[in-house]
Protein backbone atom coordinates (compact mmCIF):
# COMPACT_ATOMS: atom_id res chain seq x y z
CA UNK A 1 0.00 0.00 0.00
CA UNK A 2 1.86 2.47 -1.37
CA UNK A 3 0.98 6.51 -2.88
CA UNK A 4 3.54 6.26 -5.20
CA UNK A 5 2.95 2.57 -6.31
CA UNK A 6 -0.41 3.05 -6.74
CA UNK A 7 -0.74 6.15 -7.97
CA UNK A 8 -3.59 7.67 -5.77
CA UNK A 9 -4.90 7.94 -2.21
CA UNK A 10 -4.76 4.56 -0.66
CA UNK A 11 -7.81 3.09 0.90
CA UNK A 12 -7.52 1.34 4.00
CA UNK A 13 -10.61 -1.25 4.65
CA UNK A 14 -10.74 -1.52 8.78
CA UNK A 15 -12.44 -3.81 10.37
CA UNK A 16 -13.80 -3.43 13.97
CA UNK A 17 -11.31 -1.90 16.52
CA UNK A 18 -11.59 1.69 18.01
CA UNK A 19 -12.05 5.09 17.27
CA UNK A 20 -7.82 5.43 17.32
CA UNK A 21 -7.44 3.19 14.72
CA UNK A 22 -9.60 5.01 12.49
CA UNK A 23 -8.53 8.55 13.56
CA UNK A 24 -4.80 6.64 12.82
CA UNK A 25 -5.44 5.75 9.40
CA UNK A 26 -6.72 9.53 8.20
CA UNK A 27 -3.66 11.04 9.95
CA UNK A 28 -1.55 8.93 7.76
CA UNK A 29 -3.30 10.19 4.86
CA UNK A 30 -5.58 7.18 3.99
CA UNK A 31 -9.14 6.93 2.96
CA UNK A 32 -10.92 5.18 5.13
CA UNK A 33 -13.35 2.25 4.75
CA UNK A 34 -14.84 0.89 8.40
CA UNK A 35 -16.65 -2.19 8.97
CA UNK A 36 -18.10 -2.09 12.54
CA UNK A 37 -20.86 -3.36 14.69
CA UNK A 38 -24.09 -0.84 14.07
CA UNK A 39 -24.06 -0.03 17.97
CA UNK A 40 -20.06 0.89 17.97
CA UNK A 41 -20.12 3.37 15.07
CA UNK A 42 -21.31 6.88 15.98
CA UNK A 43 -20.85 10.75 14.85
CA UNK A 44 -17.60 10.61 16.40
CA UNK A 45 -16.35 8.85 13.91
CA UNK A 46 -17.24 10.82 10.94
CA UNK A 47 -14.43 13.16 10.17
CA UNK A 48 -12.08 10.13 9.63
CA UNK A 49 -14.19 7.76 7.83
CA UNK A 50 -15.30 7.59 4.32
CA UNK A 51 -17.69 4.62 3.88
CA UNK A 52 -19.29 2.68 6.61
CA UNK A 53 -20.11 -1.23 6.39
CA UNK A 54 -22.67 -1.50 9.85
CA UNK A 55 -23.18 -4.87 10.31
CA UNK A 56 -21.94 -8.52 12.28
CA UNK A 57 -18.83 -8.45 10.46
CA UNK A 58 -17.52 -11.64 11.75
CA UNK A 59 -20.12 -13.07 9.43
CA UNK A 60 -17.85 -13.19 6.49
CA UNK A 61 -20.74 -14.42 4.30
CA UNK A 62 -22.68 -10.93 4.87
CA UNK A 63 -19.22 -8.72 4.94
CA UNK A 64 -17.65 -9.98 1.38
CA UNK A 65 -20.61 -9.13 -0.40
CA UNK A 66 -20.87 -5.58 0.43
CA UNK A 67 -16.59 -4.99 0.13
CA UNK A 68 -16.72 -6.51 -3.14
CA UNK A 69 -19.07 -3.72 -3.95
CA UNK A 70 -16.68 -0.81 -2.36
CA UNK A 71 -14.34 -2.11 -3.67
CA UNK A 72 -15.42 -2.37 -7.42
CA UNK A 73 -16.16 1.43 -6.54
CA UNK A 74 -13.49 2.92 -4.95
CA UNK A 75 -10.53 0.03 -5.03
CA UNK A 76 -9.44 -0.93 -1.65
CA UNK A 77 -5.70 -1.44 -1.22
CA UNK A 78 -5.51 -3.69 1.92
CA UNK A 79 -7.86 -4.71 4.71
CA UNK A 80 -6.52 -3.96 8.39
CA UNK A 81 -7.81 -5.07 12.01
CA UNK A 82 -6.37 -4.80 15.11
CA UNK A 83 -9.22 -6.62 16.71
CA UNK A 84 -8.91 -10.52 17.77
CA UNK A 85 -12.69 -10.62 16.07
CA UNK A 86 -11.61 -8.80 12.79
CA UNK A 87 -8.39 -11.05 12.00
CA UNK A 88 -9.89 -13.81 10.37
CA UNK A 89 -12.20 -11.49 8.31
CA UNK A 90 -9.37 -9.18 7.39
CA UNK A 91 -7.53 -12.30 5.89
CA UNK A 92 -10.58 -13.18 3.72
CA UNK A 93 -11.38 -10.21 2.11
CA UNK A 94 -7.71 -9.64 1.26
CA UNK A 95 -7.14 -12.96 0.13
CA UNK A 96 -10.66 -12.77 -1.82
CA UNK A 97 -9.73 -9.31 -3.75
CA UNK A 98 -6.47 -10.16 -4.03
CA UNK A 99 -4.45 -7.54 -1.60
CA UNK A 100 -2.22 -9.59 -0.64
CA UNK A 101 -1.80 -9.25 3.78
CA UNK A 102 -1.19 -12.30 6.27
CA UNK A 103 -3.04 -15.48 4.80
CA UNK A 104 -5.99 -17.48 5.69
CA UNK A 105 -3.89 -20.54 6.74
CA UNK A 106 -1.13 -18.41 9.23
CA UNK A 107 -4.46 -16.40 10.89
CA UNK A 108 -6.20 -19.65 11.24
CA UNK A 109 -3.12 -21.48 12.81
CA UNK A 110 -2.60 -18.47 15.52
CA UNK A 111 -6.06 -18.55 16.04
CA UNK A 112 -6.69 -21.83 16.41
CA UNK A 113 -4.41 -23.17 19.69
CA UNK A 114 -4.92 -26.31 19.01
CA UNK A 115 -3.74 -26.19 15.45
CA UNK A 116 -0.72 -24.14 16.59
CA UNK A 117 0.30 -26.81 18.83
CA UNK A 118 0.68 -29.61 16.68
CA UNK A 119 1.77 -27.53 14.33
CA UNK A 120 4.87 -26.89 16.11
CA UNK A 121 5.50 -30.11 17.09
CA UNK A 122 5.63 -31.13 14.14
CA UNK A 123 8.26 -28.19 13.22
CA UNK A 124 10.26 -28.91 16.62
CA UNK A 125 9.55 -25.43 17.90
CA UNK A 126 8.60 -24.74 21.54
CA UNK A 127 7.06 -28.58 21.89
CA UNK A 128 4.36 -28.88 24.75
CA UNK A 129 2.53 -31.67 25.06
CA UNK A 130 -1.52 -30.81 24.48
CA UNK A 131 -5.12 -32.66 23.62
CA UNK A 132 -8.28 -31.89 22.71
CA UNK A 133 -10.45 -32.45 25.31
CA UNK A 134 -14.36 -32.98 25.21
CA UNK A 135 -15.14 -34.80 28.62
CA UNK A 136 -13.95 -35.62 31.94
CA UNK A 137 -12.09 -39.24 30.68
CA UNK A 138 -9.98 -36.81 28.48
CA UNK A 139 -8.71 -35.26 31.30
CA UNK A 140 -8.52 -38.01 33.04
CA UNK A 141 -6.14 -39.91 30.25
CA UNK A 142 -3.84 -36.68 30.07
CA UNK A 143 -3.19 -36.36 33.40
CA UNK A 144 -2.47 -40.21 33.35
CA UNK A 145 0.06 -39.62 30.90
CA UNK A 146 1.79 -36.24 31.66
CA UNK A 147 0.83 -35.75 35.09
CA UNK A 148 -0.51 -32.81 37.30
CA UNK A 149 -1.08 -29.38 36.71
CA UNK A 150 -2.59 -29.23 33.50
CA UNK A 151 -4.06 -26.09 32.02
CA UNK A 152 -7.67 -26.86 30.40
CA UNK A 153 -8.92 -23.54 28.17
CA UNK A 154 -10.45 -22.75 24.55
CA UNK A 155 -9.07 -23.54 21.80
CA UNK A 156 -9.95 -20.41 20.37
CA UNK A 157 -10.97 -17.77 22.76
CA UNK A 158 -8.58 -14.90 24.23
CA UNK A 159 -8.55 -12.32 27.26
CA UNK A 160 -7.55 -15.03 29.31
CA UNK A 161 -11.44 -16.13 29.31
CA UNK A 162 -12.43 -19.57 30.40
CA UNK A 163 -8.75 -20.75 31.97
CA UNK A 164 -8.32 -22.92 34.33
CA UNK A 165 -5.22 -24.47 36.22
CA UNK A 166 -5.67 -28.19 37.61
CA UNK A 167 -3.50 -28.99 40.37
CA UNK A 168 -5.56 -31.11 42.67
CA UNK A 169 -6.20 -34.73 41.89
CA UNK A 170 -10.32 -33.97 42.97
CA UNK A 171 -10.42 -30.99 40.13
CA UNK A 172 -9.55 -33.99 37.34
CA UNK A 173 -13.02 -35.39 36.97
CA UNK A 174 -14.62 -31.85 37.52
CA UNK A 175 -12.86 -29.03 35.34
CA UNK A 176 -14.75 -30.41 32.33
CA UNK A 177 -18.24 -29.74 33.66
CA UNK A 178 -16.73 -26.07 34.96
CA UNK A 179 -15.99 -25.45 31.67
CA UNK A 180 -18.77 -26.81 29.77
CA UNK A 181 -20.70 -24.40 32.34
CA UNK A 182 -19.54 -21.57 30.52
CA UNK A 183 -22.14 -22.10 27.58
CA UNK A 184 -24.46 -20.80 30.39
CA UNK A 185 -22.61 -17.34 30.47
CA UNK A 186 -24.70 -13.66 29.58
CA UNK A 187 -22.06 -13.92 26.12
CA UNK A 188 -22.28 -11.36 23.59
CA UNK A 189 -21.30 -12.27 19.54
CA UNK A 190 -18.29 -9.63 20.36
CA UNK A 191 -17.15 -11.51 23.44
CA UNK A 192 -16.78 -14.99 21.72
CA UNK A 193 -15.43 -16.58 18.37
CA UNK A 194 -18.17 -18.30 17.73
CA UNK A 195 -21.12 -20.16 19.02
CA UNK A 196 -19.52 -23.41 19.54
CA UNK A 197 -16.40 -21.91 21.75
CA UNK A 198 -17.16 -24.45 24.80
CA UNK A 199 -17.98 -27.82 23.19
CA UNK A 200 -14.61 -28.47 23.65
CA UNK A 201 -11.12 -27.79 24.94
CA UNK A 202 -7.31 -27.54 25.31
CA UNK A 203 -5.50 -29.60 27.34
CA UNK A 204 -1.73 -28.39 28.00
CA UNK A 205 0.63 -29.34 30.37
CA UNK A 206 1.10 -26.30 32.89
CA UNK A 207 4.06 -23.87 32.02
CA UNK A 208 5.70 -22.70 35.09
CA UNK A 209 7.50 -19.16 35.27
CA UNK A 210 7.06 -15.93 34.77
CA UNK A 211 5.36 -14.88 31.43
CA UNK A 212 6.18 -11.98 29.32
CA UNK A 213 4.87 -10.58 25.89
CA UNK A 214 6.83 -9.71 22.96
CA UNK A 215 6.09 -7.51 20.97
CA UNK A 216 7.08 -7.40 17.09
CA UNK A 217 6.33 -5.66 13.57
CA UNK A 218 7.41 -7.64 10.17
CA UNK A 219 8.33 -6.56 7.09
CA UNK A 220 8.58 -9.30 3.86
CA UNK A 221 9.15 -11.76 6.66
CA UNK A 222 12.43 -10.16 8.63
CA UNK A 223 10.78 -10.00 11.98
CA UNK A 224 11.85 -7.22 14.55
CA UNK A 225 11.50 -7.22 18.26
CA UNK A 226 10.17 -4.05 19.37
CA UNK A 227 9.74 -4.62 22.81
CA UNK A 228 9.18 -7.58 25.93
CA UNK A 229 6.55 -6.67 28.12
CA UNK A 230 6.77 -7.98 31.55
CA UNK A 231 3.30 -9.23 32.80
CA UNK A 232 1.60 -9.68 36.34
CA UNK A 233 -1.49 -11.74 36.82
CA UNK A 234 -3.77 -11.88 39.45
CA UNK A 235 -3.73 -14.45 41.91
CA UNK A 236 -5.83 -16.87 39.92
CA UNK A 237 -2.82 -16.68 38.14
CA UNK A 238 -4.32 -15.80 34.39
CA UNK A 239 -6.27 -12.30 34.64
CA UNK A 240 -3.66 -9.48 33.98
CA UNK A 241 -3.10 -6.34 36.67
CA UNK A 242 -0.04 -4.93 35.57
CA UNK A 243 2.34 -4.86 32.58
CA UNK A 244 5.47 -3.10 32.34
CA UNK A 245 8.48 -2.11 29.57
CA UNK A 246 11.00 -2.78 29.25
CA UNK A 247 11.56 -6.40 30.47
CA UNK A 248 13.80 -6.77 33.53
CA UNK A 249 15.07 -10.08 32.04
CA UNK A 250 18.17 -10.75 31.64
CA UNK A 251 20.12 -9.39 28.59
CA UNK A 252 20.83 -13.34 28.09
CA UNK A 253 17.18 -14.55 28.77
CA UNK A 254 16.23 -11.71 26.35
CA UNK A 255 17.97 -13.25 23.19
CA UNK A 256 16.63 -16.76 24.14
CA UNK A 257 13.09 -15.15 24.06
CA UNK A 258 13.70 -13.18 20.74
CA UNK A 259 15.22 -16.39 18.94
CA UNK A 260 12.20 -18.74 19.94
CA UNK A 261 9.29 -15.80 19.18
CA UNK A 262 11.32 -15.41 15.69
CA UNK A 263 11.90 -19.06 15.10
CA UNK A 264 7.85 -19.46 15.73
CA UNK A 265 6.49 -17.03 13.56
CA UNK A 266 8.69 -18.09 10.52
CA UNK A 267 7.39 -21.42 11.99
CA UNK A 268 3.59 -19.93 11.78
CA UNK A 269 4.26 -18.16 8.43
CA UNK A 270 3.84 -14.10 8.86
CA UNK A 271 5.04 -12.16 6.57
CA UNK A 272 4.15 -8.40 7.51
CA UNK A 273 2.49 -6.78 10.47
CA UNK A 274 2.46 -6.99 14.31
CA UNK A 275 2.22 -9.79 16.66
CA UNK A 276 2.01 -10.05 19.98
CA UNK A 277 3.35 -13.64 21.18
CA UNK A 278 3.39 -15.04 24.93
CA UNK A 279 6.24 -16.81 26.73
CA UNK A 280 6.40 -18.42 29.33
CA UNK A 281 10.53 -18.51 30.95
CA UNK A 282 9.97 -22.26 32.48
CA UNK A 283 13.57 -24.09 33.81
CA UNK A 284 13.51 -25.92 30.50
CA UNK A 285 13.50 -22.30 28.27
CA UNK A 286 11.32 -19.92 27.11
CA UNK A 287 8.48 -21.48 25.63
CA UNK A 288 5.23 -20.12 23.42
CA UNK A 289 2.21 -19.38 24.97
CA UNK A 290 -0.09 -18.34 22.25
CA UNK A 291 0.18 -15.44 20.03
CA UNK A 292 -2.00 -13.02 17.43
CA UNK A 293 -0.91 -11.57 14.67
CA UNK A 294 -2.09 -7.74 15.69
CA UNK A 295 -1.12 -5.25 18.40
CA UNK A 296 -1.18 -6.20 22.30
CA UNK A 297 -4.77 -5.47 24.22
CA UNK A 298 -4.01 -3.74 27.55
CA UNK A 299 -2.44 -0.68 26.68
CA UNK A 300 0.33 -2.06 25.78
CA UNK A 301 0.91 0.15 22.51
CA UNK A 302 0.73 3.07 25.11
CA UNK A 303 3.93 1.60 26.89
CA UNK A 304 5.59 1.03 23.61
CA UNK A 305 5.30 4.34 22.51
CA UNK A 306 6.06 6.02 25.46
CA UNK A 307 9.50 3.91 25.82
CA UNK A 308 10.54 3.05 22.16
CA UNK A 309 8.89 5.61 20.64
CA UNK A 310 7.05 3.18 18.40
CA UNK A 311 3.31 3.01 17.78
CA UNK A 312 2.53 -0.05 16.57
CA UNK A 313 -0.94 0.79 15.40
CA UNK A 314 0.19 3.56 13.17
CA UNK A 315 2.97 0.64 11.05
CA UNK A 316 -0.28 -1.84 11.11
CA UNK A 317 -2.73 0.55 9.80
CA UNK A 318 -0.47 1.99 7.30
CA UNK A 319 2.39 -0.71 5.55
CA UNK A 320 3.79 0.65 3.02
CA UNK A 321 3.42 3.92 4.18
CA UNK A 322 5.44 4.47 7.37
CA UNK A 323 8.54 3.61 7.10
CA UNK A 324 10.02 -0.05 8.43
CA UNK A 325 12.22 -0.59 11.46
CA UNK A 326 15.41 -1.80 10.33
CA UNK A 327 16.26 -2.56 13.89
CA UNK A 328 15.04 -2.83 17.42
CA UNK A 329 14.63 0.46 19.35
CA UNK A 330 16.31 1.13 22.18
CA UNK A 331 14.54 2.19 25.36
CA UNK A 332 14.14 5.65 26.69
CA UNK A 333 12.86 5.38 30.27
CA UNK A 334 10.26 2.88 31.50
CA UNK A 335 6.74 2.88 31.14
CA UNK A 336 3.79 0.53 33.21
CA UNK A 337 -0.11 -0.26 33.72
CA UNK A 338 -1.94 -0.78 36.43
CA UNK A 339 -5.17 -1.92 36.54
CA UNK A 340 -8.33 -1.66 38.39
CA UNK A 341 -9.80 -4.40 40.22
CA UNK A 342 -12.07 -3.44 43.37
CA UNK A 343 -14.19 -5.66 45.13
CA UNK A 344 -17.31 -7.13 43.15
CA UNK A 345 -20.37 -5.36 43.95
CA UNK A 346 -22.63 -2.12 43.04
CA UNK A 347 -20.32 1.00 43.04
CA UNK A 348 -20.99 3.32 45.90
CA UNK A 349 -18.53 5.89 45.63
CA UNK A 350 -15.32 6.81 42.83
CA UNK A 351 -12.81 9.24 44.43
CA UNK A 352 -9.17 10.02 43.51
CA UNK A 353 -8.83 9.88 39.66
CA UNK A 354 -8.83 13.84 39.62
CA UNK A 355 -5.65 13.41 41.94
CA UNK A 356 -4.47 11.05 40.24
CA UNK A 357 -4.51 12.55 36.23
CA UNK A 358 -2.61 15.59 37.96
CA UNK A 359 -0.05 13.51 39.23
CA UNK A 360 3.38 14.06 37.32
CA UNK A 361 3.65 10.38 36.99
CA UNK A 362 0.49 9.51 35.51
CA UNK A 363 0.38 9.39 31.94
CA UNK A 364 -3.42 8.21 31.39
CA UNK A 365 -6.27 7.55 34.13
CA UNK A 366 -9.43 5.47 33.36
CA UNK A 367 -12.15 4.49 35.27
CA UNK A 368 -15.24 2.65 33.66
CA UNK A 369 -17.93 2.67 36.34
CA UNK A 370 -19.44 5.00 38.61
CA UNK A 371 -22.25 5.07 41.08
CA UNK A 372 -24.93 2.67 40.12
CA UNK A 373 -22.77 0.25 37.60
CA UNK A 374 -22.20 -3.88 39.43
CA UNK A 375 -18.36 -4.35 39.19
CA UNK A 376 -18.16 -8.13 38.54
CA UNK A 377 -15.82 -10.87 40.00
CA UNK A 378 -12.39 -11.07 38.40
CA UNK A 379 -12.87 -13.94 35.77
CA UNK A 380 -11.24 -12.65 32.28
CA UNK A 381 -9.58 -9.51 31.02
CA UNK A 382 -13.02 -7.45 30.67
CA UNK A 383 -13.69 -7.58 34.03
CA UNK A 384 -11.65 -4.95 34.90
CA UNK A 385 -12.47 -1.80 35.49
CA UNK A 386 -10.35 0.81 34.51
CA UNK A 387 -6.23 1.55 34.50
CA UNK A 388 -3.52 3.88 35.23
CA UNK A 389 -0.86 4.33 32.58
CA UNK A 390 2.74 5.41 34.59
CA UNK A 391 6.05 6.54 33.29
CA UNK A 392 9.22 6.43 35.27
CA UNK A 393 12.62 6.46 34.83
CA UNK A 394 13.03 2.65 34.60
CA UNK A 395 10.70 -0.14 35.13
CA UNK A 396 10.67 -0.28 38.18
CA UNK A 397 10.19 3.00 39.37
CA UNK A 398 6.81 3.06 36.55
CA UNK A 399 5.88 0.08 38.38
CA UNK A 400 5.62 1.97 41.94
CA UNK A 401 4.28 4.96 40.30
CA UNK A 402 1.65 3.37 38.54
CA UNK A 403 0.70 1.07 41.91
CA UNK A 404 0.64 4.11 43.54
CA UNK A 405 -1.52 5.74 41.48
CA UNK A 406 -4.04 2.76 41.22
CA UNK A 407 -4.55 2.54 45.19
CA UNK A 408 -5.22 6.10 45.55
CA UNK A 409 -8.44 5.75 43.10
CA UNK A 410 -11.38 3.91 45.44
CA UNK A 411 -13.93 2.21 43.63
CA UNK A 412 -16.21 1.43 47.09
CA UNK A 413 -18.49 -0.98 46.02
CA UNK A 414 -21.37 -2.71 48.55
CA UNK A 415 -22.95 -6.17 47.90
CA UNK A 416 -25.57 -6.84 45.41
CA UNK A 417 -29.00 -7.72 47.00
Amino acid sequence: MSVASTGHRPRVLVIGGGLQHVRKARELGLDVVLAQFPDEYDRSHWPYVDQALLLDYADVDRLLPLVRAVHEAYRLDAAVSLFELGLLPAARVNEVLGLGGESVATVELLLDKARMRRHLADVGVSPVASAVGRSAQDVREFVRVHGLPIIVKPIRESGSLGVFRVSDPADVDVVADRFRSLEDGNWTTKDLSSADSFDEFLIEEFLDGPELSVETLSFGGRHVVVAVTDKECDAGGFVEVGHAQPSGSSAETLHEVARLVTDFLDAVGLRNGPAHTEVKLTRGGPRIVESHNRVGGDRINELTEIVYGVDLERHALGAGVVEPLTTPPQPRGGAAVRFLTPEPGRVVEVTGVDAVRADPACVDVQVKVAPGNVVPPLTWNEDKVGHVVARGATAAEAVAHGKRLAAAIHVRTEPVA
